[in-house]
């Protein structure tokens, strides 16, 4: 069985891991791969390396920079694929999103081409007599990503793209359980003309984590997982005066009015719910049925919900994968039976869901849960799986306060045809990405994503202007070029007095 290793400095290296993971095909529930698992002297090689590339990378023109991230750009619209091919071989999902998720990726590797235009910094002439200031930004040195299992080629272009470009160096820590994409990402780089050392990939488990948080040489930690995880590497890289993002879970949810169109409504419900098998973390969980209509909203998405084709990703004919391990699965159908043992009305029940000649992937169906509440499991917990939960309200204040009222804040959505509804739910949730008959308002490129509450620690989004903001740091020049001859006194001389515009 082939095992993956690290790619440190430019190439492949085992180092001193002597500990491995297995990587499942979700399809099949057969080990495809064992991976390996980094020691703390793993990472510091790692770091070691990332260091070592930081001062000719971050020296590097501007243009030059460019010109590499257009040649790696190139290179993964080349090979979007392939890369495809061995998301869905990991993680499960149809190869059609698996290629949507390499495309969405290459979007901000174009957006980070423009970092000529993105640096550019400002200049204020004569602000005291002879004098002018200046700002420009900075690189800040080795930074790391911390990616999750659900968008192994995506997430990571959320980050090194934007990191890379600002001059800084990158070490990539990818989900254990699918590691292949990252292993092709960092052979494109090298083929683009990026310099030795300037992306790393580290592969393993909360070891390899905290090690490359607690390297001093480290000075930013990016981090998208679950919002226990995102919370501890907030604490302790920020504790180490690191910059972080970290980025957590998620209770998304979309709020359907009376006017909506229902059809309209159902279909992308039900997409949102269960494409990529839920495992989103902008997926519609939560669905608030407003008002007199409600009845009728459940039954259409139910109707969709019964009709989603589930099967291996490599079918064609797939609409839905299966989740990416037994246990996931597992935990899934353990919380939708709780949800029914709670008082929930199972409306739909995916856990039976058999796919023929693959009796042993890890499949679950597309489940909707009606008449749910706020305290139960299902509500309470990010299941990260095909699950649909309906909570009903009698207005739009009520969903408001019924969105504000729970903890994460990443995505929502209203579905409408009011304009002032609309505006009044847009302007009133708490939450940091909203949709309005978008179920899904993940911001292009060019825009930063990110949530509130405990989606998100730290002060800055991903990619976008914040993302250079993030991967950078601001500095302030004040200056006086005085002449040596021909000026008087007075115009030479120094004041014990503070600074200011004479």
């Amino acid at each position: 069985m082939s095992v993956i290793e690290h790619w440190i400095g430019g190439r492949a290296v085992t180092g001193k891991s002597v500990r491995t993971a297995p990587v499942h095909d979700p399809a099949t529930g057969r080990q495809r791969h064992e991976v390996l698992l980094a020691t703390p002297e793993d990472a510091a090689l790692a770091v070691e390396a990332a260091q070592a590339a930081y001062e000719g990378w971050s020296q590097t023109s501007l243009m030059r920079r460019a010109r590499v991230l257009f040649a790696f750009r190139e290179l993964v619209d080349r090979e979007a694929g392939r890369i495809a091919e061995l998301i869905t071989a990991e993680h499960g999902k149809v190869l059609s999103d698996a290629l949507g998720e390499v495309r969405r990726g290459l979007e901000v590797v174009e957006f980070a081409c423009g970092i000529p235009t993105l640096l550019k910094g400002d200049y204020s002439d004569q602000v005291s007599t002879g004098v002018d200031t200046w700002s420009f930004r900075e690189p800040l040195g080795v930074c790391v990503g911390i990616t999750p299992f659900n968008f192994p080629a995506m997430v990571p272009m959320w980050m090194f793209p934007v990191a890379i470009a600002c001059g800084n160096t990158f070490v990539l820590k990818p989900s254990e359980r699918v590691p292949s994409a990252s292993m092709l990402l960092a052979e494109l780089w090298r083929e683009a003309g990026l310099p030795d050392g300037v992306f790393n990939v580290l592969h393993g488990d909360a070891v390899a984590v905290d090690a490359l948080i607690d390297a001093p040489e480290v000075a930013a930690v990016s981090f998208v997982g679950s919002t226990p995880v995102a919370r501890h590497v907030h604490e302790r890289a920020s504790s180490a005066g690191k910059r972080v993002q970290a980025l957590g879970g998620a209770k998304n949810h979309a709020v359907v009015l009376p006017d909506a169109d229902l059809d309209f409504a159902a279909d992308h419900l039900a997409a949102a719910a269960y494409g990529s098998a839920g495992e989103r973390c902008m997926a519609i969980s939560a669905a608030v049925a407003v008002g007199s209509e409600a009845d009728r909203i459940v039954e259409a998405v139910a109707g969709r919900a019964r009709a989603v084709r589930v099967g291996p990703g490599t079918d064609p004919g797939s609409e839905m994968g299966p989740v990416v391990t037994r246990q996931a699965r597992e935990r899934i159908s353990t919380l939708i039976g709780t949800g029914a043992d709670q008082g929930g009305k199972l409306v739909v029940d995916g856990r039976d869901h058999v796919v023929p000649g693959h009796e042993e992937g890890f499949f679950l169906g597309p489940t909707l849960i009606d008449h749910v509440r706020r305290d139960m499991d299902v509500y309470r917990e990010e299941i990260f799986g095909p699950v649909l939960c309906v909570v009903r309200a009698d207005d739009v204040d009520e969903a408001i306060a019924l969105i504000n009222a729970n903890p994460y804040g990443n995505g929502t959505a209203v579905f409408t045809s009011g304009g002032e509804a609309a505006r009044r739910f847009q302007r009133g949730v708490h939450v940091g990405m909203v949709g309005i008959n978008v179920p899904v308002p993940v911001p292009m490129a060019f825009h930063s994503f990110g949530g509130w509450k405990a989606s998100l620690f730290g002060d800055r989004h991903v990619h976008g202007p914040e993302g250079v903001g993030f991967y950078t740091r601001a500095k302030v020049v004040t200056a006086r070029w005085p002449r040596s001859h021909g000026l008087s006194g007075e115009s030479r001389k120094a004041s014990f007095d503070f600074p200011n515009d004479a």
